[in-house]
């Protein structure tokens, strides 16, 4: 384990080492930042945004956070996406989780955590959302992979529900929103492919913040979301 006085002597390594073999290295560092990406992850110390993905710095915007959750009442979630999106116009914004999570895990079990209670709840949350499929899972260790991607699946429905999301999306088409599970085992990423333009257009549905469609999707007769967004439209408009 490192100690802490080796953490300067890494920092200054870490500066000659970047420094010769790029000698603009620190120039480009102090400059403003302009990255493409939005990471949202896991705070778990194994999890570092700019290694998993192979980037440098000032290539991506990194907010963490125990189990890479996305809750509309967090500030400092709220105003990283903000920031990222209106000022940064960030053209990407990832959710990712990781298979083995610690988060993830504890919200499965019947243990009072404390003051983790209010925050595990969103993950608990995600499972009765999903209780049917999860627990179709017989394998334990199947079924918690399962819920680690489905709650990236639902911070990614969280991160769309934004106003910030949504009117940039409309006036610019981005940021695009993925959903990535990130494999200890094996080193490697997992996307989701999530269907970016139909969670948007579901979504929007009820959680729409304008007066304007984001853009035009093929509608689903059945889509209960659909009729009462419409019978909301009618209402206002009588009124």
């Amino acid at each position: 384990m490192t100690t802490y006085d080796e953490i300067f002597d890494n920092n200054r390594n870490w500066v000659a080492s970047n420094s010769a073999s790029n000698s603009d290295f620190l120039k480009h560092l102090a400059a403003d930042q302009k990255p493409d990406y939005l990471y949202i992850g896991c705070s778990d110390s194994r999890v570092t945004a700019e290694d998993l993905m192979g980037v440098a710095p000032g290539e991506v915007f990194v907010h963490r956070n125990v189990a890479n959750l996305v809750n509309n009442i967090d500030l400092n979630a709220m105003s990283v996406v903000e920031y990222a999106v209106a000022h940064l116009h960030v053209k990407h914004i990832v959710v990712c989780g990781h298979y083995g999570c610690g988060g993830v895990k504890a919200a499965m079990q019947s243990k009072d955590l404390g003051i983790m209670n209010p925050w595990l709840r969103n993950i608990r949350d995600v499972y009765r959302l999903h209780h049917e499929e999860l627990d179709a899972i017989e394998d334990a260790d199947a079924r918690y992979d399962r819920l680690v991607e489905l709650n990236v699946q639902e911070q990614c429905a969280n991160v769309i529900k934004t106003a910030v999301v949504q009117k940039s999306y409309l006036n610019r088409k981005t940021p695009i929103v993925h959903g990535w599970v990130f494999d200890l085992k094996t080193g490697l990423l997992k996307d989701l492919k999530l269907d970016y333009e139909k969670m948007l257009h579901d979504i929007q549905a009820i959680y729409n913040l304008g007066d304007e469609p984001l853009f035009t999707y093929e509608q689903d007769p059945e889509n209960p979301a659909e009729e009462i967004a419409s019978k909301a439209k009618e209402e206002s408009e009588r009124v």
